[in-house]
């Protein structure tokens, strides 16, 4: 049996610097995308980059940067209130980050991307719900904190 802690998914993927190149090479597949460069007219900010790196980096284990220094959960649902996104845009943001965790050379065993995509799946849903014109969102929350789920990580 062994008796080593289970690490965060931000450890294990490598830290901030994985989660930066991670939202680096989503937002660069972002501009050029036709249906979601339209919502960053001029393109990605290097700001909104270091914003959403942070968030990232918090919701899978990291330090609770975001919510100390950004406002938390409900700084990022005033982001997305009224954009009323649409399905489509939501199914190629989750496409398109999934393609990102290759590009950034995210790990690849099938464990650590189960929990990638299950936070992609369940945070771009809850984007498009709460980006709805007839939207009643909870307004304030604390920033998710994602973990394994049901299958952590091997560790022989």
């Amino acid at each position: 049996m062994n008796d080593r802690p289970v690490p965060s998914l931000f450890e294990w993927a490598g830290g901030e610097p994985a989660f930066a190149r991670l939202i680096n090479a989503f937002y660069d597949r972002v501009e050029k995308d036709e249906l979601l460069a339209p919502l960053f007219p001029g393109g990605v900010s290097r700001a909104h980059r270091e914003h959403v790196t942070v968030w990232w980096c918090e919701v899978f284990g990291g330090p609770a940067r975001y919510t100390a220094e950004h406002g938390g959960y409900a700084t990022m649902l005033a982001h997305h209130r009224g954009l009323n996104l649409q399905p489509e845009q939501r199914f190629r943001f989750a496409t398109l980050m999934s393609r990102a965790a290759d590009d950034a050379t995210l790990p690849d065993d099938p464990e650590f991307r189960a929990a990638l995509v299950g936070y992609v799946e369940w945070g771009t849903r809850l984007a498009l719900a709460n980006s709805q014109e007839d939207a009643d969102p909870v307004l304030e929350a604390p920033v998710p904190r994602w973990g394994w789920g049901v299958a952590p990580p091997y560790l022989p």
